[in-house]
């Protein structure tokens, strides 16, 4: 297994890619991979491992008599990326898709099933249950965006000074998160001390709130109206068109 282990790292594929090539969690290669024998692995996944190496027999000796050239690494590369995306093309519609999107797409949802898979807690369902909250307000909330950027930034994918949305409103942002996390990270602030703020935050979210309820009771008040108006009991996919333009026409009325 020592030469398995030498050759792939001499090739260049990681843990990662390795096991989305194999449909199995990182956690799963890496026991792969302390067993003593390839004769040990579960026989569909060792097949396919000798087929992306392209090796007819799984012993020791094929695996260290293999000669890497750049023919070799390049259809390596192209075998393994096929196949994940085979794999990956089962499970969702690609539809409209470039393949970087695709490629985008097949990343974040390996990542988050292996979070998934080996963090059996329940901190890990409320990390991306609030990601996906947060996902549902791209449209709405503009500094979401910038905050991605920001911690992409910080954790070093990203470099400091590309700006692909807006360069100013990004640049101010960034530049005040900045100052909250070294104040954050450096004890200058406590809970005592950040007590009304927390207080004023949590009074504007609830305001929030009963304004959206508000709006909401408004419109369904119009859409009351809209139907006894128009002599319908409900509305269908048939007059849908001609109650919301009533709605629009009394909501008019009352400005």
């Amino acid at each position: 297994m020592n030469d398995l282990n030498q050759l792939l790292s001499e090739i260049g594929i990681s843990k990662v890619k390795l096991a989305k090539y194999l449909g199995v969690s990182r956690q799963m290669i890496y026991n792969y991979l302390e067993l003593d024998s390839l004769s040990k692995w579960p026989q569909e996944k060792r097949l396919l491992l000798l087929k992306l190496l392209d090796i007819e027999e799984g012993s020791d000796k094929a695996i260290k008599n293999i000669k890497i050239t750049s023919e070799y690494l390049e259809n390596v590369e192209a075998r393994l990326n096929q196949n994940v995306r085979d794999m990956n093309s089962q499970q969702f519609n690609y539809k409209n898709l470039t393949r970087e999107e695709q490629d985008l797409l097949n990343d974040i949802v390996f990542l988050i099933k292996e979070k998934f898979t080996e963090e059996k807690t329940k901190e890990t369902y409320w990390i991306f249950l609030y990601l996906y909250h947060v996902l549902q307000s791209l449209d709405n909330v503009q500094e979401i965006k910038y905050i991605f950027a920001y911690l992409s930034k910080k954790c070093g994918f990203t470099n400091p000074n590309e700006f692909k949305f807006n360069d100013t409103r990004q640049f101010i942002l960034e530049s005040i998160v900045y100052t909250a996390f070294n104040l954050y990270n450096n004890g200058g602030a406590s809970k005592s001390k950040l007590l009304d703020s927390h207080k004023r935050f949590e009074q504007e979210i609830e305001n929030d709130k009963e304004e959206k309820l508000s709006r909401t009771q408004q419109l369904n008040t119009y859409k009351i109206q809209a139907l006894r108006e128009l002599g319908y009991t409900e509305i269908t996919k048939e007059n849908a068109s001609e109650v919301l333009n009533r709605m629009a026409e009394i909501q008019s009325r009352k400005v």
